[in-house]
């Protein structure tokens, strides 16, 4: 009978076991279901023959509960969690959540900053040179020398910081299970130099001599230009067939970086969503609130992994990669099956989705054989004429799930790549995405509207959206639905000025968008965004990038995608007048703002409104 790995000494020794193989700690509550990676990592570790121990927000103030189960057999497994713990604890203007999506009670303090480099470190405390592993999205974004925002500076690899003995990058199961083989089998962990999807240190006199080998942690810290370079090398390497071994210099020390393990197949990825998972928090939250992360996703599916859309701003490339893996039709309907089974189903399927929802193949067939183009995306700038666009196969799975007894609805909340969609000659998912899969509305991420900011995201010009909302609005229209379009959007992304975010604004307003959310850029660590971001260069063609970086800038760019707000209108002011755009301030149908009540501000006969204190600028079309 399934059930959820032991959380305390008692727990364990009522399984009849006197010490677990291993204990995995992990920054989040105990929450056992496969949208969350600790759950898959320690439920692909049981099923390898391992007994798992699983210590959840451990107190990281002293030794005791990392000494909860004793010393582990073979070693400790350290995540972060689902997210990386400073994105967890603090917003893009580094004001402190008053909230935590993945602790009981979505209280916020369960896990310490930099959990990972915490963690390790009580675990050294308590059992010296026990073998570490570190892995999830905090240890995988930050393996290399990286621009910290939290601390405006360089860090270096957080396996040094960690005192850890390897990196599990990636998704990890592969490298997890080999891990723990050898160290079973009696190999000390600092023998195990050869695991793909792992990074290692050594002595710079044992550095391999192959590979690509990027600036040192020191050049990167003197020379933005060499951060730049750094960035670009990480990047292009991360493809399982082509990717080379990559090496980075830090003092005396070398970081290695294994060549990525390829993903999983269908079968294994089959396999590992077939787990006893029991699907839900650990029972012993009931009692201090239920773990808020776990709502939306409870009743969803994941039907596979990887993104060759790589928006510069996004780690998914860095971490899961760019190819794509897929989950088996007769897998999902399983899953979908066992979800109509459980006590609070009521009919619903939240979403059949992953990184990109409408991802069911590879973007074009000659990457199974050399992998994905180096420095080159498949949809932007621009389309790639390579590229396969059939949504065939997921159609097909969308049209068995739905049809299934006790399943009223499947929606779909992933992201949606409209660029690919419209690709595609074939518009059968378009019109059956709008009749049967959207709850109202649909979100999407067009992100901004002006083309060089676009760029600088890697994400496709403006007009895409712009076909993607007339065909979705006609397809409603025929489907007899009212239905909605809600964009994602951006502020302050490297490349955007004020005369790109009121470039924004205007697009907003002719089109009639009042969006009720916006996101400031947050350079999280790994991404070719926050490269940008730190250096002020673009990684792939050295040119300068500008950067708001004031926080009176960032706030005039964020209001501006929302000057209809009255509580934004003096900062809307600032930022018109900053641009020189005195034409969008005053009563006009073209103006965003209304000029302010008090002192003399003379209005144009078009009704924007004129500096008394300032010289007429000419208008720039």
């Amino acid at each position: 009978m399934a059930q959820f790995l032991p959380i305390t000494k008692q727990e364990m020794r009522q399984r009849g076991w006197d010490a677990p193989d291993f204990v995995y700690v992990n920054g989040d509550a105990y929450v056992d279901h496969p949208s969350f990676g600790a759950a898959i990592i320690t439920r692909v570790l049981e099923h390898a023959g391992y007994r798992v121990a699983f210590l959840a927000q451990p107190d990281w103030r002293s030794t005791a509960d990392f000494m909860r189960f004793g010393r582990p057999k073979y070693g400790f497994f350290v995540s972060s969690g689902n997210i990386d713990s400073m994105v967890a604890h603090y917003t893009a203007a580094k004001k402190r959540r008053h909230d935590d999506a993945y602790t009981p009670g979505g209280k916020t303090g369960a896990r310490p900053d930099r959990a990972v480099i915490v963690y390790c470190n009580r675990i050294r405390e308590a059992y010296g040179d026990i073998p570490i592993i570190i892995g999830g999205l905090e240890a995988s974004l930050r393996r290399f020398a990286h621009y910290d925002y939290w601390d405006d500076k360089i860090r270096r690899s957080i396996l040094f910081d960690a005192q850890a003995d390897l990196i599990s990058y990636g998704m990890g199961e592969k490298q997890t299970v080999e891990i723990a083989n050898r160290l079973a089998a009696g190999e000390p962990v600092s023998s195990l130099r050869d695991i793909r999807g792992t990074c290692y240190a050594c002595d710079v006199r044992e550095t391999p001599l192959t590979g690509a080998e990027c600036p040192s942690f020191e050049q990167v810290c003197e020379s933005k230009e060499k951060y730049a370079l750094s960035c670009r090398i990480e990047q292009d390497e991360q493809d399982h067939i082509r990717g080379r071994l990559i090496k980075q210099r830090h003092g005396n020390r070398m970081l290695v970086q294994n060549p990525p393990m390829p993903p999983l197949t269908t079968g294994e990825l089959d396999a590992v969503y077939a787990l006893p998972y029991m699907r839900t928090y650990h029972p012993s939250y009931d009692k201090i609130g239920k773990v808020p992360g776990i709502e939306e996703v409870r009743f969803s599916i994941t039907h596979n992994r990887g993104c060759f859309g790589a928006c510069n701003f996004c780690s998914i490339a860095f971490h899961q990669g760019r190819f794509i893996s897929t989950r088996s039709k007769e897998s999902i309907l399983k899953e979908a099956k066992l979800l109509t089974t459980l006590p609070d189903f009521k009919g619903y399927i939240n979403d059949i989705g992953g990184p990109t929802a409408n991802f069911r193949r590879t973007s074009c067939d000659k990457q199974l054989a050399a992998g994905l183009c180096k420095g080159k995306k498949c949809l932007a700038p621009k389309v790639c004429p390579a590229l396969v666009a059939d949504h065939s196969d997921y159609v097909d799975l969308l049209r068995a799930v739905r049809s299934l007894p006790k399943v009223k609805k499947v929606f779909i909340r992933s992201g949606i790549r409209y660029d690919y969609m419209l690709k595609d000659k074939d518009d059968t998912f378009f019109r059956e995405l709008v009749k049967y899969h959207v709850s109202g509305q649909l979100k999407v991420a067009p992100e901004h509207c002006s083309a060089l900011v676009l760029d600088k995201m890697g994400k496709p010009h403006i007009d895409a959206y712009i076909a993607f909302s007339k065909k979705y609005f006609e397809l409603s229209g025929q489907a007899n639905k009212e239905q909605y379009l809600v964009p994602y959007l951006m502020s302050s992304h490297p490349g955007s000025t004020l005369k790109e975010a009121i470039e924004l604004a205007l697009f907003l307003k002719k089109r009639h968008i009042r969006p009720e959310q916006v996101q400031d850029f947050y350079p999280t660590p790994g991404t070719i965004s926050t490269c940008m971001f730190y250096t002020g260069l673009d990684p792939y063609t050295m040119e300068p990038v500008y950067v708001a970086k004031s926080p009176q800038e960032k706030a005039m760019q964020r209001a501006l995608l929302q000057y209809y707000l009255p509580q934004n209108r003096d900062l809307v002011e600032q930022a018109l007048r900053r641009a020189g755009r005195y034409d969008l301030i005053g009563t006009g149908p073209q103006c965003l703002v209304r000029p302010s009540q008090t002192g003399s501000r003379p209005t144009s006969k078009k009704g924007g409104a004129r500096d008394a204190n300032k010289k007429q600028k000419p208008k720039k079309r």
